[in-house]
């Protein structure tokens, strides 16, 4: 097995036409933001719009690790105050039998360290999805999908919904000859599995101190994993996914383990395509940290307002010793901020970061 690569600026290719992407970016997701805020009288975020729950734990990260996994957040032992968001990708609020790739952000709560440029407060973000790898190379790529998906936004529910139907069945097809298609389940064909039992990738790459990482959430209690692979009926029930979540939390104790894999090659783990997924086997994931929530309401009123309404969630709020890394992640960073700014003026209500303390 390669020694770990060490982080350097270098290790980052930026192109000469990021910047006209990200405007491109930025007007694309004002299409979906403005289409949405006027339709329904609210403005929601311009991806992941739709949570299923709201979680409130702890991330206690562990003592006596190695010391390359020491780093930044997880140099330091100890308990830190989370919020977990569960929520599928479209940029609408669209009925659950439109089945899409699943998300959990990740807000931990009082980490003290050096800031990234302009990340306010206290916290460190981590944004995933339940699949190793991204629907696209690079954010030009990305775009040309964002206005495909934009050009849909106010489309009628009931296609999408046979259209779903549909590609999942494809999907089906395709991963019973061994081909994983993220492009057909971020366009609907997603199986429509429980949040709770899957586990969640960063699928970019991101700074971790001295070397370079991506990370994932993996459950590990058993009320967790026995919902693993587990299908949602959504047949006539809009917010069957909320639903389900929020019976099964009541009475499940959910535990999760963060882990970290550290690149080791920079041709088999590149940084600038989210494409190219890092083989476990080359590059193994390693517990860094434990996730508790204990039972709770996932829909509680007051949590939902104060996460789901109040705060955002952006992978370039955080630590510098978390620097995200990438084309993907450049071009993340100013429509995530411009997102929130929408919401946050439509819907007169301010977005803050938190503080356990």
């Amino acid at each position: 097995m390669h020694a770990l690569v060490r982080y350097s600026p270098d290790v980052e290719t930026v192109q000469p036409d990021e910047g006209e992407t990200i405007a491109g970016l930025n007007e694309t997701f004002d299409t979906i933001l403005e289409r949405v805020a006027k339709d329904s009288g609210h403005a929601v975020r311009s991806v992941h719009a739709k949570a299923h729950g709201i979680l409130e734990g702890t991330l206690t990260v562990e003592a006596g690790i190695p010391p390359e996994l020491a780093q930044g957040l997880f140099a330091t032992p100890g308990e830190h105050k989370v919020f977990m968001r569960l929520s599928t990708n479209a940029g609408d609020i669209l009925p659950d039998a439109v089945s899409l790739p699943r998300g959990l952000a990740l807000k931990v709560l009082d980490v003290p360290g050096e800031r990234l440029p302009d990340a306010e407060g206290t916290t460190q973000n981590f944004i995933m999805v339940n699949g190793p790898v991204f629907q696209a190379p690079n954010a030009k790529k990305f775009l040309g999908s964002l206005k495909l998906l934009a050009g849909t936004t106010d489309r009628a529910e009931g296609l999408k919904v046979f259209a779903s139907t549909v590609l999942r069945g494809v999907n089906k097809a395709l991963q019973a000859v061994g081909v994983e298609s993220p492009t057909i389940g971020s366009l609907g064909g997603a199986p429509n599995v429980d949040p709770l039992g899957e586990t969640y990738y960063s699928v970019t790459p991101f700074r971790y101190g001295d070397y370079i990482a991506k990370f994932s959430i993996v459950p590990v209690s058993p009320g967790l994993t026995d919902l693993t692979g587990n299908e949602i009926d959504a047949s006539g029930r809009p917010n069957a996914i909320r639903e389900t979540v929020r019976s099964e939390m009541r009475a499940v104790e959910g535990v999760w383990e963060f882990r970290v894999q550290l690149c080791r090659d920079l041709e088999r783990q590149p940084v600038e395509d989210p494409t190219v997924e890092w083989k476990e086997d080359e590059a193994p994931f390693r517990k860094v940290a434990t996730i508790r929530v204990r039972p709770q309401d996932s829909w509680e009123p007051g949590r939902v307002d104060a996460v789901d309404e109040r705060m955002r969630f952006s992978v370039w709020t955080g630590l510098e010793a978390h620097r995200p890394l990438g084309n993907i992640n450049r071009a993340r960073n100013a429509p995530y901020k411009h997102s929130a700014e929408f919401r946050q003026r439509f819907n007169g209500c301010p977005i803050h970061e938190p503080t356990g303390r």
